[in-house]
Formats: structure tokens, sequence, C-alpha cells
């Protein structure tokens, strides 16, 4: 039998692409093992930009082909912190007035599937058989006065860190999971190692918006890695956190960019690049920057403007190529998400400061159209997060 749905709520609703709307929308009921949220904050990303505009779209009927925001428009917001309001009858690992972050992705486990997925069973439940996502796919998300999800999507947070800090946790839980699997590939060179030829002496970061911070913070605070980090970024205040954070920024409006990275590597160019841009131009310059052999790791989306014959050259030097995507992993033993509660913990113990990266904060729903109007592009703008 159904559950009756609950009241009407709002919600900033995408209608179109480029035209955000708040509307009231029907509520959802929580099921047993569900938890009725009420978010408090939502980062704001990439991802969120790039379907407002109409350059990418999740939301696919059973043939795989996308559905038109005018015909389901959709709630986005898939970086969310929220408390808790009622709780599913077969709950019991949380209760009302507890916050929490969410991982936004419905698997094997979130669904209680009897057998889990290929996927699911092997810690890759981003990739799951099944799987669906809060605030991406279709399915709403955060940027609403309340949101419905399966209990073991919820993870509690323990300390009193701010809401609009503790919703870095989504894109930090998408970095250690893209090193996590540029540990597990087979490369020549490996971050982890200390000396011998496999060591990285060497990592250039392409891109210092959020990702790339974190991705910055993370190689120095939580892997250990002393080498040279070099930045590139052409935007001043994430070129200043680069530097505050351990890296050479540089800017590749002002400087060769080739000449630079050769003169700062003596020549021999880096064994890790992380692209954290989706700069389709980016991909002539591959080869001038990396080592023979070395690694790559494809984080950024978008690549527009350019053909894949730039591949040609990036091909011929052999590189291992890492390509990620979401915050994909195991889980603990009450079903929760793993990589998420490690990120929850590295910004609560101060291991990766997430509260430098939230530049700005949107208050209320009404204030979503105006978040989505451009600003993101403007100078100074790192992460925006809308706190609700």
């Amino acid at each position: 039998m159904s559950l009756p749905a609950s009241p009407s709520l709002r919600a900033a609703c995408l209608v179109a692409p480029g035209r955000m709307e708040v509307r009231n929308v029907p509520g959802v009921a929580p099921g047993p093992r569900d938890l009725l949220l009420r978010p408090v904050a939502v980062g704001l990303c990439g991802t969120d930009f790039h379907i407002f505009t109409g350059e990418a779209n999740y939301n696919m009927d059973a043939l795989g082909r996308p559905i038109p925001l005018e015909r389901e428009p959709q709630i986005l917001g898939h970086e969310v912190v929220a408390v808790v309001e009622e709780v599913g009858s077969e709950v019991r690992a949380l209760r009302a007035g507890d916050r929490v972050v969410l991982d936004q992705g419905r698997n094997c486990v979130s669904t209680g599937r009897p057998e889990r997925c290929e996927y699911c069973a092997t810690g890759d439940s981003h990739q799951c058989e099944h799987y669906c996502e809060h605030g991406i796919t279709g399915l709403p998300g955060g940027l609403a006065e309340r949101m419905v999800i399966p209990a073991v999507n919820a993870v509690r947070i323990e300390s009193d860190v701010e809401p609009d800090v503790a919703a870095v946790t989504e894109p930090l839980a998408c970095v250690l999971h893209t090193l996590d699997a540029t540990q597990r590939a087979r490369t020549r060179y490996r971050i982890e190692a200390r000396e011998g030829p496999e060591r990285v002496r060497a990592v250039l970061i392409v891109g210092s918006g959020p990702s790339g911070l974190l991705f910055l913070q993370v190689l120095r605070n939580e892997l250990g890695f002393q080498g040279e980090v070099l930045v590139s970024e052409p935007e001043a205040t994430k070129r200043q956190l680069a530097a505050r954070f351990g890296a050479t920024a540089l800017d590749p409006t002002a400087c060769d960019l080739l000449a630079q990275v050769d003169e700062r590597t003596s020549g021999r160019k880096v064994e890790l690049l992380i692209d954290a841009s989706g700069s389709g131009p980016l991909w002539e310059l591959v080869p001038g920057l990396v080592r023979k052999q070395a690694t790559i790791v494809m984080y950024g989306h978008g690549h527009g403007g350019v053909g894949m014959e730039l591949f040609n050259n990036v091909q011929f030097r052999e590189p291992a190529l890492v390509a990620t995507v979401g915050a994909s992993g195991g889980f603990d033993a009450d079903g929760r998400p793993s990589v998420y509660r490690r990120a929850l913990r590295l910004i609560e113990e101060g291991r990766v400061e997430a509260r430098a990266l939230v530049t700005h904060r949107y208050e209320g729903l009404d204030s979503i159209p105006r978040a989505f109007s451009g600003e993101h592009r403007r100078p100074g703008y790192v992460k925006g997060v809308a706190v609700l």
C-alpha cells in the first residue's frame, strides 16, 4: 500500500535551462526505512551549474534519453546537510533533531535489495546497477523545505561544525574516492612511494576551485605527500588559497605553463596530473606537461571546444588514465557510506580546511535563483552554499 503524500512544500525548481523558480511541490511521506529531513545547508556544485545551463541532463528515461526539464522540472542540490525531523518505524540509529550529512545516491544497500550488485559488493556503489541520485538524476534534491531519503544514506554529525562547512563533505568524499582509485590503479609512479623510481616527485593540479583545493589538502595533510605540487589557476583568490595550502600557484594567463613546469621539475615534467578544471584546451598541453607513463586523473567534466585528435599525442606518452565520478565506496557495518564518514571526519578534525572554500552564502530558498545568475564566474568566488 502506498503511503499518503505529505503536505506540499516549497522548493527551488529548475523548470527549463537557465530558468529557476521557487514553487510549491507535493511532499512525500517517509517509509519505514526512511528519514524526513529539513535541509539546512546545500553546497552548490559545478554539476548543478551544468544542469542549470542545459549543458548536462542526467535524468534519463528507460532507454537512456534525457527527459526535458519542461516535462520534468528538477530540484537540484546534492551536497546536503540536514536536520532529522521524522524517522521511519524501522530506523533505530538516528532520531529527530540529529544533524546529518547525506550520501545522495540510492544503491543496493540504501534501497534494501536482498543481494548487492557486483559494483556495490566491491566498493563501487556510485556505479550500482540500480543507481539513482537525489538532485542529479531526477530525484528531488536538497534545495527544498523537506526531503526524504533512506536512513542509511545519512551520517550523523558528531561535532559542532557549522552546516555550511559540513556541506563540503560530499565534494571531499568525491576527491577521496578519486585518490583511492588512483592508488589502486596499476601505474608506474605511486603517490605513496617515498623513494626509488616509483616515487612521484611532482604533481600538477589544473584548476583550484573547490575540488582542486581539496585534492591539494588531501595530498599534503592526509597522504603526506612532500614533493612539489604545482597548481595552474587563472583566478587570483584561488591561487592565494592554493599557495596557503602548500602549492606553487601559477597563473596560466601570465606565464608559459609548459616552460614553468619544465623549469620547476628540472626537465622531468610531472608524474601525476590532476585535471580538476574540465578544460578541453588543456589536453593540447598535456604531452608537454607529463612524464612518459605518468598518471593522469580525469576528474573535471566538460572538455568542450576541442576534438578527440588532441589525445593522439597524449596517448603516445602511454599514460595511465584514471577516470572517476562521484563518491563511490563501500559500506560500514551499519550500512552507511564509509567514504562520507572519512570525509566528514577530516573536516571535523581540521585536517582539511573547508571553511576557507566557502566564499558565498545564499540565505533562504528565495535567494536560489540569484545563486544561479552567474556569480560563480566572478572574481573571488570559490564555493557557494545555500543556507536554508
